[in-house]
């Protein structure tokens, strides 16, 4: 039987501690064996005995990835989870933080992409302050359905904490693709913005934000609005930039975008070139930009207007090149940022600058973490420009690189080097990409077509 998980806040005995990780160990040793079944259950008393413990969360997880990598579960997991499903929603409702963990793991046992079951885990790690166990329940969550809106708002809101601002924005901006019409993510993504501008210039301190907040209450005691508060502060001391930064959030937040980017215009101009206000200055011209497109895009989808279709597309490149400015911008300010390379690169490729995007995704793929990636927009740029041996050469990378957690990018590239290789006429290597495709998303585009156009070959 299953010992208790301790209280929150409760000390963990040295003994116990001691006895968890000998369970942890011998985990992983079995799990090395390909014992899965057994190795579930010893991690599983493992995040019980400690459930704040992200070293035995992460493995409990990896384990079970590892088990069922078709990313179904179990075949009868909705049948045989139903009790444990009732558990769960009771301990939610009544707060028991630690019940919803305990019945949560029986149920990852039996499909360990259970988005509900991992979305109630990880609210239930917030609740307890468990913060980076949040965060591996959310992201197994994501790699189940990387486009699920409401996993994106919970995952997105606990990066933005952490001020990972542009994780965070990314996954506002799939949550609006998801929603045109969610206002929430909108809102967040002009917040990220100004907070991430803030950050990287070091214009908010302790002190100002004291300051800040005393005259907000001063300003609300004489009848004032912030916007006309700040207005005044401003013409006061027009050189004092964290003003304008406060204005302009102010702004953003409101989604009156032209007067953040005249707020923050007038903050360059004044600054004489700052260089942090132009960044902020940029971020908030793209924000606005692309509200905008989804304001047209909206209006198009309901009225069927094609002219308001044609300013949609148009607006859409306009997007793209002020973005590929902006990149350029920062790749010259911050030449050893491997992650501007890496958006210059997309830019660059999305604008059909092949050769141009060649060169930033060479750089960019130092990063390690930016290197599976790179290798895949590597072998469409260079397809692009048809060069297919070097486009193979960097899908086959782009395989090898990119590892199961971005499943996504790692159907991509196994779909594009399989379908290339069989223009290529190069069958084994066709057949050896395009079938471990299959044995992860049978459904791929035309998988199953190219499958049997390899058949064909063999046989003619």
């Amino acid at each position: 039987m299953m010992s208790d998980p301790p209280q929150s806040g409760d000390a963990i005995s040295p003994a116990k501690r001691k006895s968890l990780q000998r369970a942890f160990e011998h985990a992983n040793k079995v799990m090395g064996q390909e014992n899965y079944d057994y190795a579930a259950e010893l991690l599983t008393q493992c995040v019980i005995g400690d459930p704040g413990n992200f070293l035995y969360v992460q493995t409990f997880l990896g384990n079970l990835k590892k088990q069922y990598s078709n990313k179904k579960g179990t075949k009868l997991a909705f049948f045989q989870g139903v009790g444990s499903k009732n558990i769960l929603k009771k301990a939610s409702l009544q707060k028991d933080w630690l019940g919803v963990i305990k019945s949560g793991l029986e149920l990852l046992k039996k499909n360990p992409w259970d988005i509900s079951t991992l979305s109630s885990m990880a609210i239930a790690a917030e609740a307890l302050g468990f913060a980076d166990v949040q965060l591996a329940y959310l992201k197994t969550a994501l790699e189940a359905d990387p486009k699920d809106p409401s996993v994106c708002r919970l995952c997105a809101i606990a990066l933005g904490e952490r001020k990972d601002f542009d994780q965070a924005m990314n996954l506002w901006v799939r949550v609006q693709q998801a929603r045109p019409d969610d206002e929430e993510a909108q809102h967040e993504i002009g917040r990220l913005t100004v907070e991430k501008t803030i950050a990287r210039g070091g214009y908010e301190d302790k002190d100002h934000a004291k300051k800040t907040a005393k005259k907000a209450a001063v300003g609300a005691e004489e009848g004032q609005t912030e916007e006309e508060r700040l207005l005044r502060e401003i013409k006061r001391h027009p050189d004092n930039m964290p003003t304008y930064v406060e204005l302009a959030n102010l702004y953003l937040g409101e989604k009156q975008y032209q007067q953040a980017e005249e707020t923050l215009r007038k903050a360059h101009e004044v600054s004489g070139g700052n260089a942090d206000i132009l960044e902020k200055l940029e971020d908030a011209q793209v924000t606005g930009m692309r509200y905008q497109l989804t304001v047209l895009r909206k209006q198009a989808e309901e009225t069927k207007d094609k002219q308001i279709a044609t300013q949609h597309n148009k607006l859409r490149g306009q997007i793209k090149t002020k973005e590929l400015e902006i990149y350029q911008h920062r790749c010259e300010r911050y030449p050893n940022n491997l992650t501007f390379r890496y958006e210059l690169g997309r830019r660059y490729q999305q604008l059909g600058r092949y050769k141009e995007a060649i060169v930033e995704f060479q750089q960019a793929k130092n990063d390690p973490r930016l290197k599976g990636v790179c290798n895949l927009y590597l072998g469409q740029s260079f397809q692009e420009i048809n060069q297919n041996r070097l486009a193979l050469s960097h899908y086959e990378s782009a395989v090898d690189d990119i590892t199961d957690h971005h499943s996504d990018d790692r159907k991509a590239a196994l779909y594009l080097a399989g379908k290339l290789a069989v223009t290529m006429d190069n069958l084994d290597a066709a057949s050896r990409y395009l079938t471990t495709l299959a044995e992860m998303d049978f459904a791929y585009k035309d998988v199953s077509d190219l499958l049997d156009e390899i058949d064909r070959k063999r046989n003619d």
